[in-house]
């Protein structure tokens, strides 16, 4: 007796389709799981034949093969255990094969016979869709998941019996809904640019950054307000559209980071890891590999406190994701690639004692200070599009009475600036000015005779390197967005080189 289920695993953050074939023959009495299976899947075999017994169901005392196809892709996870229970169903006629055409069946089963939920069900959702398939069964604690991925009937289960069934025409379970349309949510908390007093240049490089996505770094004193300044940027970006959305809460489920009953993640990511983090918490991978922080902040922000704290292994490799926008992690049983489109928000201090470059106060000699500094590779700082010094407040801006500008009002210029982008970038490929190459720099960013000539004498005095140089335009044409202005005109690329680390960090 034979019998096939489809399901569905995860390689990355996304899905691939699995094959679950069961054969039910006359012999010794043994239950082999084949198809290169990782040591989660293999302990199946208890849960499944528990379960079954839980259920009321008598274990077929025969010879039972489990294929989990393709052979040739490692398979993890628990979620092949309700599939697994299906097929021997079907192949001792317990289910009609019939009833199982076009339909995956996903979950993990408990020995009672109860389905608990995955991880990963919205990615292999959205690659069911991509593939026609109409019928989803998930486990009920990830059908609001599974449902936002559109178009496919999400068939939320509790346990064995009810799968089957359902299967069987005999229950009452009816495909899950979507409450309520995705609705994007104002970030939360008491982080907010009204609550900022001074610091007139770090909020125009935050703006400035917000509006482009450029990386940005800042340079400041113990309180002077970084921290809070990083923070308040998720109330200044746009919200996340609905195919952002999916990316971000595609990574968020195989993550296991999505919350109970929460369908999609609609606000931006800020991912703020502690200076002690490894570089494998940063970039993802591991034994079985997971996205690291770089693909948790994936469309949102990368926030690093106190830079200069990190080791220096674990900045360095952040060079290559902020280029490439991806990660790709290689382990002898294959290859993972996760995004990292993300933009990268440093803060550290300007020497370790922090108090330069007031030298009544600063304890630490020229070379201590140098050698802190260079901490971060001029490789990594010409990563970095932006940096602002953040200088200590006074105590009559700290008094002051005067309201500040608040997020709200500049979420609206950032959101005005992201719109030109959008629309510039349509056919190209990409959405902002932080991500344009070559070709598009030639195309959006060029300058007229006069504006060369005196760029070209900046950029020499100032000794800028090529790389530096392609994101100083970049900047200015974030600059010349936010004025609503289709030139770069001598002013915009002034004020980017004045924002531009190899000028500021002396």
């Amino acid at each position: 007796m034979f019998s096939s289920v489809l399901s569905f695993g995860i390689h990355g953050i996304e899905g691939f389709c699995v094959n679950v074939e069961a054969d039910i023959s006359d012999g010794m009495p043994v239950f082999e799981l084949v198809g290169y299976l990782s040591g989660e899947v293999r302990e199946a075999r208890e849960r499944v034949r528990t379960s079954l017994k839980n259920s009321g169901y008598s274990f077929p005392v025969k010879r039972i093969t489990l294929n989990l196809s393709p052979g040739n892709v490692r398979k993890h996870g628990t979620g092949y255990d309700l599939p697994m229970a299906v097929a021997i169903l079907a192949a001792m006629g317990e289910i009609k094969n019939d009833l199982l055409k076009d339909t995956i069946i996903i979950g993990e089963l408990l020995l009672n016979g109860e389905v608990s939920g995955i991880n990963g069900v919205l990615p292999m959702v959205i690659k069911a869709r991509g593939m026609g398939i109409k019928r989803c069964i998930v486990p009920a604690a990830n059908a609001a998941e599974g449902a936002m991925a559109g178009e496919v009937e999400i068939i939320g289960v509790h346990d064995l019996l009810e799968t089957v069934g359902y299967l069987n025409g005999t229950g009452n379970l009816m495909p899950y809904e979507v409450k309520e349309a995705i609705k994007s949510k104002d970030p939360k908390g008491v982080a907010d640019l009204k609550y900022v007093k001074g610091q007139l240049m770090a909020r125009r490089g935050l703006e400035i950054a917000a509006c482009g996505m450029h990386n940005m770094l800042m340079v400041g004193a113990p309180g002077a307000g970084k921290s809070m300044l990083a923070k308040c940027i998720p109330t200044i970006l746009p919200p996340l559209t609905k195919e952002e959305a999916l990316e971000v809460s595609s990574v968020y489920s195989v993550a296991g980071l999505l919350k109970d009953g929460k369908g999609l993640i609609t606000e931006r990511p800020f991912v703020n890891p502690h200076h002690t983090v490894t570089d494998i918490a940063m970039t993802g991978g591991g034994a079985y590999p997971r996205p690291g922080n770089i693909s948790l902040a994936h469309r949102g922000v990368l926030f690093l406190d106190e830079m200069a704290e990190f080791s220096r292994y674990t900045l360095e490799v952040l060079r290559q994701p902020l280029e490439d926008r991806s990660i790709t992690v290689a382990r002898n049983y294959g290859t993972y690639v996760y995004p990292a489109d993300f933009m990268l928000i440093g803060a550290m201090n300007p020497c370790p004692c922090g108090a330069y470059p007031d030298l009544s106060k600063c304890t630490c000699t020229e070379p201590a200070r140098r050698r802190y500094l260079n901490r971060l590779s001029r490789p990594l700082l010409d990563r970095m599009d932006i940096c602002v010094d953040v200088e200590r407040l006074s105590y009559v801006d700290l008094l002051s009475e005067q309201p500040a500008e608040s997020s709200e009002s500049v979420r609206k210029r950032v959101a005005r600036a992201q719109k030109i982008q959008r629309k510039r970038f349509c056919e190209d490929g990409i959405l902002f000015n932080s991500q344009m190459g070559p070709d598009e720099l030639g195309k959006y960013c060029r300058l007229s005779s006069e504006a060369e000539s005196w760029f070209v004498k900046a950029l020499e005095k100032l000794d800028i390197s090529a790389r530096a140089y392609g994101r100083i335009l970049k900047v200015a044409r974030t600059i010349a967005d936010m004025d609503g202005s289709d030139d770069l005109k001598r002013e915009y690329l002034a004020e980017a080189i004045q924002l531009n680390n190899s000028y500021i960090l002396n």
